[in-house]
């Protein structure tokens, strides 16, 4: 039996079990198990490599995107650019090699909605997920500039430096905030929603609920709105084929 999880603090919510287990059933895939590893801390993690028989790979995801690279016999080049892993795969002889999918399923799930007039975005938080945000915006030759709640090395903008002429300027805004997860539907980024127009696109990498009120105030303003959902599915079905399970 090989065996598949999630790596994650608090992931009783995880989408990843639930979509790898109805996958599995609807595909008739038999010989494959997947479960939450969730932990306390990332000095547990090597303990999980050693007591998991048949393990094959892990999705990753808050807070060890970047903590678990250490922890890795290689990285692929392109979440090594990135600086965050989300996906580990177990080759047969025992070595970690980390991966970055979020750039894969946040590429494929923007790019149909982008016109020649999107040139600048915001990126809401300096996380990990934002890491794969910034890869991809650059590799489509978008300008973009994090903002975040204080200033720091990454960040281009704070939230109190945010006004309608920035927002005006930059027409793609994306959170990678955990703000308005459920079951907090209430919370959402404060940045000048009244700027937004229907020339921007408001992109939130949260799924849970499905419209967040990020996205709902886009929406009320005419933007383009797009919830996390399909990038999670695209970077999970990249993970499948990247663990392979020969």
């Amino acid at each position: 039996m090989h065996k598949l999880g999630l790596l994650g603090k608090n992931i009783s919510y995880s989408f990843s079990r639930t979509y790898f287990k109805s996958k599995f059933e609807k595909e008739g895939i038999l010989d494959v198990s997947y479960e939450n590893f969730d932990i306390e801390d990332i000095s547990l993690f090597p303990s999980i490599i050693e007591n998991t028989y048949g393990l094959k790979g892990l999705n990753v995801t808050i807070p060890y995107k970047q903590v678990v690279m250490p922890y890795l016999d290689d990285i692929d080049e392109k979440a090594k650019t990135i600086g965050a892993v989300n996906t580990i795969k177990v080759k047969k002889d025992g070595k970690l090699i980390g991966y970055n999918t979020d750039c894969y399923g946040f590429e494929k799930s923007i790019k149909p909605y982008l016109t020649p007039r999107h040139k600048k975005a915001l990126i809401l938080g300096t996380g990990g997920a934002s890491k794969a945000i910034s890869y991809v915006l650059q590799e489509l030759n978008i300008e973009y500039h994090y903002v975040s709640r204080t200033a720091s090395e990454h960040s281009h903008f704070t939230y109190n430096d945010l006004n309608e002429t920035i927002i005006k300027e930059f027409d793609i805004v994306i959170n990678c905030t955990p703000l308005g997860t459920f079951p907090n539907i209430d919370n959402c980024p404060n940045i000048p929603y009244q700027a937004i127009t229907d020339k921007h696109i408001l992109y939130d990498l949260i799924y849970n609920p499905l419209e967040t009120k990020f996205l709902k105030l886009g929406k009320e303003h005419s933007a383009t709105i797009i919830n996390g959902l399909k990038m999670l599915e695209l970077q999970a079905e990249k993970a499948w084929s990247i663990w392979n399970l020969e």
